[in-house]
């Protein structure tokens, strides 16, 4: 896949992952659109940004969704690459009484499942008009073994069923290809909560990311993941240990 010269759309732009795949891409030649839903935060990342239109959108939110669509389809009707990174979680004890357990899953499932498929709807019919375009779905290391945010990772794992029944249904035929971005720990104010001092620099997950796109490679799993993705095509039970501190 070309990795200049395209008019990409990067939920949760302003920090973390998605501000550097943002300033990656941008500094590549392309015309980059980062959403977020704190708005000073996306100011900030845009002023450290070039070729970039920032715009207030909560992926979550239906209203929030079709508006962000509508802008898109008036004013980036060139639009060819769509990177959904938004995400959401909770660190909690599944058995503890009294935290709400459901409510927080389906908070999860909407931002990090749900809004994913129904933005990809919405903006297929123009990506479909371009000559070539890509969907980038970004997933986690507990898309194959979960870790401490219990049903975050379910979250993940629905995600990464749905991105390859999505490249089935796309087919070869298709000018939308479907990637997905599968991290690790990665040091974020996002991942702090679970030690994220202790993971890879988001800068290294561009960049890995950059690589492997560039040679279509659909599945793209950055840092240690591919260890932990072997280990759980071996032993899924020694992959389950290994990924939550015990001894494989």
């Amino acid at each position: 896949m070309n990795t200049s010269q395209n008019t990409i759309l990067i939920t949760g732009g302003s920090a973390g992952i998605g501000f550097e795949l943002a300033k990656l891409l941008s500094e590549k030649g392309n015309s980059i659109i980062i959403t977020g839903r704190n708005p000073e935060r996306l100011k900030q990342a845009a002023a450290r940004l070039k070729n970039v239109t920032a715009i207030v959108s909560d992926v979550s939110d239906s209203e929030d969704t079709n508006s962000l669509v509508a802008q898109i389809k008036s004013e980036f009707p060139q639009l060819n690459m769509v990177i959904n990174n938004a995400g959401h979680a909770v660190l909690y004890d599944l058995t503890t009484e009294n935290v709400n357990a459901a409510e927080i899953a389906a908070d999860e499932m909407l931002t990090n499942y749900l809004s994913v498929i129904r933005l990809n709807e919405k903006l297929l019919p123009l990506l479909k008009k371009q000559e070539t375009a890509a969907i980038v779905n970004v997933s986690s290391i507990v898309a194959f073994v979960p870790g401490k945010l219990a049903t975050y990772s379910a979250s993940k794992a629905a995600l990464h069923s749905y991105t390859q029944a999505l490249r089935l249904a796309l087919n070869e035929d298709s000018s939308v290809k479907v990637f997905e971005l599968m991290p690790p720990l990665v040091d974020t104010d996002f991942s702090a909560p679970i030690g994220g001092k202790n993971g890879i620099s988001p800068t290294v997950v561009a960049e890995q990311f950059l690589e492997a796109f560039e040679s279509d490679n659909y599945e793209i799993r950055v840092g240690n993941t591919e260890d932990i993705y072997r280990l759980y095509l071996s032993s899924p039970d020694d992959a389950l240990l290994a990924m939550n501190g015990s001894k494989a």
